[in-house]
Order: structure tokens, then C-alpha cells, then sequence
């Protein structure tokens, strides 16, 4: 793997970290619900798997 591609994980990561912080993670904190689900749930699983698709695609995208 390049090292550009290295570096965009890299920057995946340092995203996940401010997405996963917790004044960002508190904005979801609410008495919302979506089909049953707290927000702050939804939020977190979402964020989750956003970030596993995104790095799938680095990985199989660049991957020598």
C-alpha cells in the first residue's frame, strides 16, 4: 500500500476520533427516537459503519 493511501486512513482515523468525541457524541443525546432506537444509538452505529465501508474501499481500492 502507498503511503498516500496509508495517509488516508490515517485521516479515517483522526475522523473517528472527533466524531466519537464526547461534545460531538452529546449532541445526539436527546429524547429522539428513530423506529425505537435512542438517537445517540443510531448515531454511533452509524458513524460506525460509515467508517467500516469507507476503509473497505481504501483497502480493496489501493491495495498492491
Amino acid at each position: 500500500m502507498k503511503k498516500r493511501h496509508e495517509q488516508k486512513l490515517i485521516l479515517l482515523s483522526i475522523g473517528l476520533l472527533v466524531a466519537f468525541s464526547i461534545p460531538i457524541s452529546l449532541l445526539f443525546n436527546n429524547e429522539k427516537e428513530v423506529f425505537g432506537y435512542p438517537m445517540i444509538l443510531i448515531y454511533v452505529f452509524a458513524v460506525w459503519m460509515i467508517s467500516i465501508i469507507i476503509s473497505f474501499v481504501i483497502i480493496k481500492k489501493y491495495d498492491e
